[in-house]
């Protein structure tokens, strides 16, 4: 029996062991290879460079990439990057170009290398070069008592200038930037003109000519806040602009003044803001106004015509204040209108914001004008940005930008 049984074992090891076997080939078998995915590398619509202007520009790739890739400056150029220069897969880069002050087209070429393998087709960046320019304001106008004066030049060259007449105007000082004169006062109850050119010093056809036109002697005060330059002439941007009660002492002596605001709340303040060559009316919740000196030159009583620039407050966003400006004088004479509506709305585009701002003062649609019948040399005029209390009125705010200023006789 003992052997019998020894013999049985044997049969069953035998039987166990092929099965065994079976099991590790019927696995091995079902068991699948890998699929090696192809390496892949695009940038959303295939573009194979970028041609810019003069101006700086800042423009965004979407890659689709299953490997590892990076972005190589072929050629040493600080004015243009890749941003960022590598990525893992899918990702965004964007290619940063500098403003171009030279006279120069500049080219730079960029190299994929996907996966640690150069990629056949470069990017090529090309940007045009400057060009040699003098840019003059589209008109100058002095104050009738004359007195100093500048003109602002903007060039990326050396120039010169010369007037078509210099009897009344003594040059005072030029700078890269600016020119600026002296001139005499102006007695006639006519205007006077004189043409200023600047020619490119090795541009001989490279000029910039502008018109310099004096107010005639029935202009009694004109004021374009050329002495204001504090914060930014974007009018959202709100940062570094000025109270009246913190500007100098040599503006405060220009004679522009404004009411302490007691309303609850106000700061018990002035409201009136210094920009960059204009002025701003309150803040939120609270008004604020502007007062002119008096009007001195005024000889017995007369009829004044009083025009002046005006812009509505606008958010960047597109966030409108209210746009009421109320007028009224203090001491003799009687306004022709006492209400304005100030509804020529900022468009603020994407770029260059600040030219579009300082574009917005010669668009003839910010003029307005009022008369002031009985007016005296105690007349003082008020620019009010509707009312001192805000609280719970309309939006809440009721910003207004001035500037240009003039009071003139009518004869």
């Amino acid at each position: 029996m003992k052997n019998k049984n020894i013999i049985n074992h044997g049969r069953t090891a035998l039987i166990i062991l092929p099965l065994f076997l079976l099991s590790l080939f019927l696995l091995s078998s079902c068991k699948e290879e890998p699929v090696q995915e192809d390496p892949f590398f695009t940038i959303e619509g295939d573009p194979t460079g970028l041609t810019v202007t003069k101006a700086a520009k800042t423009q965004a790739y979407v890659v689709r990439s299953n490997r590892p890739w990076q972005i190589v400056k072929k050629e040493d150029a600080d004015w243009v990057k890749a941003f960022p220069e590598k990525g893992e897969a899918d990702g965004i880069f964007k290619i940063i170009v500098k403003a171009n002050e030279t006279f120069d087209t500049r080219t730079v070429n960029f190299a994929f290398v996907v996966d640690g393998e150069e990629q056949p087709v470069m990017f090529r960046v090309e940007q045009a070069g400057n060009v040699p320019y003098i840019t003059l304001p589209a008109t100058v106008t002095i104050p009738a008592g004359g007195g100093e004066f500048s003109v602002d030049v903007a060039s990326n060259v050396s120039w010169s200038y010369s007037l078509s007449d210099d009897s009344w105007l003594t040059e005072q000082s030029v700078t890269s930037q600016k020119i600026t004169f002296v001139a005499e006062e102006n007695t006639s109850v006519d205007p006077r003109e004189v043409t200023l050119t600047a020619t490119a010093t090795n541009y001989p056809t490279v000029i910039s000519a502008v018109t310099l036109t004096q107010s005639p002697g029935t202009v009694v005060l004109e004021e374009d806040f050329s002495w204001l330059a504090y914060g930014s002439a974007v009018f959202y941007t709100t940062t570094g602009e000025t109270r009246i009660d913190n500007w100098t002492q040599e503006q405060k002596d220009r004679g522009w003044t404004s009411t302490v605001n007691t309303v609850e709340g106000s700061g018990t303040t002035p409201l009136v803001y210094a920009r960059q060559g204009f002025v701003k009316l309150g803040k939120t919740s609270y008004g604020g106004d502007l007062i002119s000196p008096p009007l001195s030159k005024l000889d017995g009583t007369q009829t004044v015509t009083v025009t002046f620039k005006a812009i509505p407050y606008m958010t960047a966003a597109g966030t409108m204040d209210d746009n009421i400006l109320n007028v009224s004088v203090i001491g003799p004479g009687t306004v022709s209108q006492s209400q304005f509506i100030i509804d020529n709305w900022p468009v603020y585009p994407t770029e260059n914001v600040t030219d579009y701002c300082i574009g917005m003062w010669s668009d003839p649609v910010a003029t307005r004008s009022f008369t002031i019948t009985g007016a005296t040399a105690e007349t003082q005029i008020v620019f009010l940005g509707y009312q001192f209390d805000l609280r719970g009125v309309g939006a809440g705010k009721n910003r207004i930008f001035l500037d240009d200023i003039k009071v003139e006789i009518v004869l």
